[in-house]
């Protein structure tokens, strides 16, 4: 089994000024230490704008945090107000964008046709795509949680070549814990990211599915991400509300309590 490094990345949504950015991203940095950023990469999707505050941040005060950012246009540049697109995000030094997360999908219609154009437009510009993936309640109840998750990393991952699809990041995100304080149990969450991992092999070979990292999302904190973290075969955490706080959040990536 390829030796993953945990990845934790903060998702902070509609939420912090730049201002506040600069002051969180300080903050954490003096709480966290070599020790921690040793055994997890630690990763920062801010609103886009606080990127280039984030940014500068994390490269004046030589703080070993990715940066991440929370969605993408597929296209590199042209008449799409209110786009970013990932050529504008890779001069920002942004190296994780955060593609295909459900409230994108639910609330502003993205299909897996546009994940798949953002997750190869995020890998062209040389950055690592987090492509999310999970069920509603209905299709959990129904027992259609591993043929939703299938077709999601089938479609997320058409037309890509096998070695950057080892190179992604996949979060199993059910549609259900988010926000809501409901979270998958350990158990739960285990075998559906063991679902994703056989869809990426299937997607693309074994050494990929054993090579891509897998992490858990939804309602994500420190209380429960001990848990979470003692399964093998999750590599990680996409993190929302209990990012938002740098001491919170750095009990996350210490997965303590």
């Amino acid at each position: 089994m390829t030796d993953r490094k945990p990845i934790i990345a903060g998702n902070w949504k509609m939420n912090h000024d730049h201002f506040t950015a600069i002051q969180y991203t300080q903050k954490l940095s003096y709480v966290l230490d070599k020790k921690d950023y040793d055994r997890v990469d630690v990763v920062l999707c801010p609103p886009f704008t606080d990127l280039r505050s984030v940014q500068t941040t994390l490269e004046s005060d030589r703080i070993p945090m990715a940066l991440g950012a929370q969605n993408c246009h597929w296209e590199k540049d042209g008449a799409y107000t209110g786009e970013v697109s990932t050529l504008m995000l890779s001069k920002l030094k942004v190296s994780y964008v955060i593609v295909g997360h459900s409230e994108r999908r639910e609330l502003f219609g993205e299909t897996d046709d546009d994940v798949n154009r953002k997750v190869r437009a995020v890998l062209g510009q040389g950055m690592t795509p987090i492509v999310c993936v999970g069920e509603t309640l209905e299709e959990r109840e129904a027992g259609a949680t591993e043929g939703k998750v299938l077709s999601q990393v089938a479609a997320a991952f058409a037309g890509v070549k096998r070695e950057a699809v080892a190179a992604c990041v996949v979060a199993y995100e059910p549609i259900w814990a988010i926000g809501t304080g409901r979270n998958a149990t350990p158990d739960d969450a285990e075998e559906t990211i063991a679902v994703i991992r056989g869809a990426v092999g299937e997607a693309a070979n074994a050494d990929a599915a054993d090579a891509v990292r897998i992490q858990y999302g939804g309602s994500v904190k420190p209380g429960n991400i001990g848990a979470l973290m003692a399964r093998p075969g999750i590599d990680g955490a996409l993190v929302g509300g209990a990012s938002l706080d740098p001491d919170e959040f750095a009990r996350v990536i210490r997965f303590s309590d």
